[in-house]
C-alpha cells in the first residue's frame, strides 16, 4: 500500500470509494513481493502494480467491480501460469500470486489517516487483514497495530490477542507476510488466513568515509530504498553539499557514532554497513564493533594488501575467525568496476546478492529459477 498511499489518501479524505488490490502471497518467480498494491479510483483511474504487467488488466477489472458495488465483499484471487495458455490471464514469468481485492473508504478503513501519518513520520505500524476463507464473517476485517496500541477487531478476543502478538513480531523484524489461525485464534489451526502488511521505518545504510566513492554509494543506496547516512570524523569532508543524496551527514568518529546508534536501537538486522575509510585508525575500531552486531551486511573497501593488514590488526584485537568471516572485503562483486559510480553498482550488487542468496554469476550461464529466497529475504 505504501506505493499508492498518496493517491489512496487523497480519495479517502474526500469520501470516495476505491478498489484496492494487494499481493498477499507469492510462489516461485513472482515479480512483485507481498504488499505490492494496485489502486482503482472512483473514475477508473489506476495507480500501482501487482505483477509488473502480467495480470494487471485482470486485477484492474476485479478491483473496479469491487469498488463499484455497494457493500461488495472482498475477494482473494490467484493468478499463475496456465497449462493451456500461458499468455491468458497468467504470469508468463512462471510465478503465482494471490491478490486480495477489497473496497476501501472512510467507512471500511476509518484508521487510514492515522496509518498514513505513521508511515510518513517513520513510526512503525502494521495492518492485519483477514483474507481467507471467503465464507468467513471475519473476511475483510482488520486490526491496526502500533508499538503501544491497537485499533480494530476481528470479533474474537482470543484471535485479536494472537494476531497482535504475532503481527508485532513481524513489525519488529520489518517483515510482511501471512499468518494462519484456527476459527477462534488457535495457533495450531489454519481455518483463517490473516495478512500482515508491516510498515517499518526504511532499512538503513550507513556509509563510513566521506570520499567520492561514498557519494556514489549514497546515491545507489537511496535508489534501492535505503535511508542513507554518511559518517566521517573530518568536518571539512563530511558536508551535506558533498553528499546531496544522503539523508543525513554526520561528523563523528565512526565507531563512536555506531555505538550511539546501537544504544539508541536505530541499528537492526536489516542494517547495511559500508566501510570506505580504508584507514586503520578509523576502520579497525569500527569493524571490531560492526562484525559483532547482528546486521545484514558489513563490507569494507581496500586492496588485497589492505584487507590482509586489516585482518591482522583485527586478530590482534581478539576477533575470532567466525567474526572475521562475516566481513565482505574487498567490498563488492567482481564487475571490473573503475569509477566511483561503477564501484557503487558493484557494492549494491553484492548487498542484493547477500540479501537474496544470489551467486553473482551471469544468469545466462546458469539454469533454474532466477529468483532466490535467501535467509534475509523477508528483511
Amino acid at each position: 500500500m505504501r506505493d499508492v498511499l498518496d493517491d489512496l489518501l487523497r480519495w479517502w479524505e474526500v469520501g470516495e470509494t476505491v478498489g484496492l488490490a494487494t499481493v498477499v502471497r507469492t510462489w516461485r518467480s513472482a515479480p512483485r513481493r507481498p504488499g505490492a498494491a494496485l489502486l482503482v479510483g472512483p473514475d477508473g483511474q489506476v495507480e500501482g502494480s501487482v505483477s509488473g504487467g502480467c495480470v494487471e488488466a485482470a486485477v484492474y477489472e476485479v478491483a473496479k467491480e469491487v469498488a463499484a458495488e455497494p457493500g461488495a465483499r472482498p475477494v482473494l484471487e490467484r493468478y499463475g501460469v496456465s497449462d493451456s495458455d500461458a499468455f491468458a490471464v497468467a504470469l508468463t514469468c512462471g510465478g503465482t500470486i494471490e491478490v486480495f481485492v477489497e473496497q476501501l473508504s472512510r467507512d471500511t478503513f476509518p484508521q487510514l489517516g492515522e496509518v498514513a501519518a505513521a508511515i510518513r513520520e517513520g513510526r512503525p505500524v502494521a495492518v492485519a487483514t483477514c483474507v481467507e476463507p471467503a465464507d468467513s464473517p471475519r473476511l475483510g476485517r482488520r486490526m491496526v497495530l502500533w508499538e503501544d496500541g491497537t485499533s480494530g477487531s476481528f470479533g474474537s478476543a482470543r484471535l485479536d490477542a494472537a494476531v497482535a502478538d504475532d503481527a508485532r513480531g513481524l513489525l519488529v523484524a520489518g517483515r510482511t507476510g501471512m499468518l494462519h489461525y484456527g476459527a477462534d485464534g488457535q495457533r495450531r489451526g489454519d481455518e483463517l488466513a490473516v495478512f500482515v502488511n508491516a510498515y517499518a521505518p526504511p532499512t538503513r545504510m550507513i556509509v563510513f568515509g566521506a570520499i567520492d566513492f561514498a557519494a556514489a554509494v549514497a546515491r545507489m543506496g537511496g535508489f534501492l530504498g535505503y535511508h542513507v547516512t554518511v559518517c566521517d570524523a573530518r568536518p571539512v569532508f563530511a558536508t551535506a553539499k558533498r553528499f546531496p543524496a544522503a539523508d543525513e551527514v554526520v561528523v563523528q568518529w565512526p565507531h563512536r557514532y555506531l555505538e550511539g546508534e546501537v544504544a539508541a536501537r536505530r541499528v537492526d538486522e536489516r542494517t547495511v554497513l559500508c566501510v570506505l575509510t580504508h584507514d586503520p585508525k578509523f576502520d579497525v575500531p569500527l569493524l571490531e564493533l560492526a562484525l559483532r552486531l547482528p546486521v545484514a551486511y558489513v563490507g569494507a573497501m581496500g586492496s588485497r594488501r589492505t584487507h590482509e593488514d586489516r585482518l591482522a590488526r583485527l586478530r590482534e584485537h581478539g576477533m575470532t575467525e567466525a567474526e572475521l568471516g562475516r566481513l565482505r572485503s574487498p567490498i563488492g562483486l567482481d564487475l571490473g568496476a573503475r569509477t566511483p559510480e561503477e564501484t557503487a553498482v558493484s557494492i549494491a550488487a553484492e548487498i542484493i546478492a547477500v540479501r537474496w542468496g544470489g551467486t553473482g554469476e551471469i544468469l545466462s550461464d546458469l539454469a533454474g529459477p532466477i529468483h532466490h529466497h535467501g535467509a534475509l529475504a523477508d528483511l
